[in-house]
């Protein structure tokens, strides 16, 4: 069995600065690798994860020219943990400042799990400026998945989790929790804000790994962390993306001339893999690479192969 591959040597950014979008968001941008070589913007997940010097790593610095960017109101990006004037189609307006900043007319889209949502509404709002698309953890953002998030379904894998999730809620309120977290993630008092922002956050952290991973999971459990990833994907969740039910599947054939790799862990809990698998059938031209043994992080082992050898093969290397 071949080694697994995995990640590349840490490296810094060549350069970083930021970007004023307008509506008072001005987004933290950085490049790293070799300025000029094949171009690449990574799209974190979340909403509201930011991205990490991890994220770098994923591809050949000697091969690459990667934008990365936290996308509004997390990260370093400023004001922080807003959700004004913070939707899909903002971001994906955002994407295209970045390209036409970059000075690049077609660029390689990577994105995991709500990356792979926001690469999707990219790429089928402009295909002509998509070389390549490599997906993980796939998440269309249809309410069948967040309810199988954030009503019933990963509940029943994570009893003692799932009771934490719901504490900060009454019993009262628990028929819609999206609904009932939004009303505390956006109360005037902070103390209740947090409250609500550590529950939710580190629900996510604790259910993205197959095993437990405290170096995945711990940075959910930090206040400044957890505001901005709980109120913007709660705020997202709850406008289901501005997305109408199953647009992205829908539109999948303007991807049909986009060559693509999905890659998707058979025990992801977040995003079941059903929605990989019809993403795969509506968009054959992609590579389709189920993980077995492997949850939803883009490092687990098995995973993080399966992304590396795309990027790779993209770069025109063996």
């Amino acid at each position: 069995m071949p080694e697994l591959r995995t990640f590349y040597p840490e490296i810094e950014a060549y350069d970083a600065g930021h970007l004023d979008v307008g509506d008072g968001h001005v987004i933290y941008w950085e490049r790293s690798g070799t300025k000029g070589a094949k171009p690449a913007v990574f799209l974190h997940g979340g909403p509201g994860g930011g991205f990490s010097a991890s994220h770098r790593r994923l591809f050949d610095p000697t091969l690459y020219d990667v934008m990365l960017f936290d996308q509004r109101g997390c990260g370093k990006s400023t004001p922080h943990a807003s959700i004004e004037a913070n939707t899909t189609w903002h971001l994906v307006a955002d994407i295209e400042r970045l390209r036409e900043m970059m000075g690049v007319d077609t660029w390689q889209v990577f994105g995991g799990s709500w990356g792979s949502t926001l690469a999707l509404a990219y790429a089928e709002t402009h295909p002509e400026h998509v070389s390549e698309l490599v997906l993980r953890g796939i998440y269309l953002l249809t309410k069948a998945e967040m309810d199988w998030y954030y009503q019933f379904g990963v509940s029943e894998m994570f009893p003692d989790k799932w009771e934490r999730f719901l504490a900060p809620i009454p019993e009262a309120e628990r028929g819609d929790l999206t609904a009932a977290y939004r009303k505390r993630l956006t109360s005037d008092d902070r103390a209740v804000q947090i409250e609500a922002a550590l529950a939710w956050s580190q629900w996510e952290g604790q259910t993205i790994t197959l095993l437990p991973e405290p170096s995945t999971s711990d940075v959910f459990g930090e206040d400044d962390f957890a505001l901005a990833f709980a109120r913007i994907e709660n705020h997202y969740f709850t406008h289901k993306g501005w997305l109408e039910d199953n647009q992205l599947l829908r539109d999948a054939g303007k991807l049909k001339d986009i060559p693509g790799t999905i890659v998707h862990g058979r025990y992801d809990m977040p995003c079941p893999a059903r929605y990989a698998w019809a993403l795969h059938k509506a968009w054959p031209k992609a590579d389709f690479h189920l993980i077995e043994g492997a949850g939803h992080a883009y490092s687990e082992p098995g995973i993080l192969d399966q992304l590396i050898r795309a990027t790779d093969r993209y770069a025109g290397k063996g």
